[in-house]
């Protein structure tokens, strides 16, 4: 290689670190604002506002931000429960529980894989149009700093790059952070239905009382819809959630909060 053509390499590498290493400071600093500032919005909740703002029958957007002390303590232990047990004693990443999810995810993929191709050579044989692969479906091991890293900063797509980002801005929440106010603005920003983000708002949709005065029965109910709550948001009486919120409420007397 000539050296005006390693020249413009080196330069271009420099460019890069450059730039990756000014990505980093951005979201630091942004980070660091959230010590004494609340977060007006995050890259979720704006992609969810544009989404229902063009929908045919747009709904009402649901959310006040309430303080810590104003959220129960009932609904912090649920969602630890059923969420992140480990959470007042990891560093933000539970790496056992993200190396079974990969794994589980890997041999999900493989088993779908195999589904496919036996599905389109079936077809094949019969003439037909090979018909669209199915998915496999991704299992989460995420905390709840990892969910509120990504909900704060980062789009819906999936790929190692973006994961790597995902651990480093959790890794600054935690550095920067602390416990409690991580919790806090996860439990101010987190989705609870179409349109209904926060503590404060869901519990008034859901149950018509505010964040401070959930019951044990009503917190974990709630606790139980965070990971599919569109899915669940018109379900919440069904024995499935019931079930598992009787199982998140005899977890949460264990719970140790920040």
């Amino acid at each position: 290689m000539s050296a005006p053509r390693q020249g413009s390499l080196g330069r271009l590498m420099a460019l890069l670190v450059i730039a990756a290493l000014s990505l980093q400071l951005y979201f630091l600093l942004r980070v660091a604002l959230m010590i004494f500032l609340d977060p007006q919005s995050t890259t979720f909740e704006r992609s969810e506002a544009w989404r229902l703002a063009i929908t045919p029958r747009p709904l009402v957007w649901q959310q006040s931000w309430v303080d810590y002390g104003a959220i129960s303590a009932n609904l912090k232990r649920a969602v630890i429960a059923s969420e992140d047990a480990g959470f007042t004693e990891h560093s933000g990443v539970e790496w056992d529980a993200l190396e079974k999810a990969w794994e589980r995810n890997q041999r999900a993929e493989a088993a779908v894989d195999r589904v496919n191709e036996r599905v389109a050579k079936q077809d094949a044989g019969r003439g037909r149009p090979a018909p669209q692969a199915r998915a496999a479906k991704v299992v989460g091991g995420s905390t709840i700093s990892q969910q509120l890293a990504k909900n704060l900063f980062l789009g819906g797509e999936r790929s190692l790059v973006r994961k790597a980002q995902e651990l480093v801005l959790t890794w600054e929440l935690e550095a920067v952070l602390g416990k409690r106010r991580i919790l806090e603005i996860y439990l101010n920003s987190v989705e609870w239905g179409e349109g209904v983000f926060g503590a404060e708002a869901a519990s008034r949709h859901y149950f018509h009382v505010g964040a401070a005065a959930l019951s044990v029965p009503q917190a974990a109910q709630l606790a139980v819809m965070l990971p599919a709550p569109k899915r669940f948001e018109k379900h919440l009486g069904s024995p499935y959630v019931i079930g598992h919120a009787s199982t998140v409420a005899a977890r949460m007397g264990g719970v140790e909060l920040p």
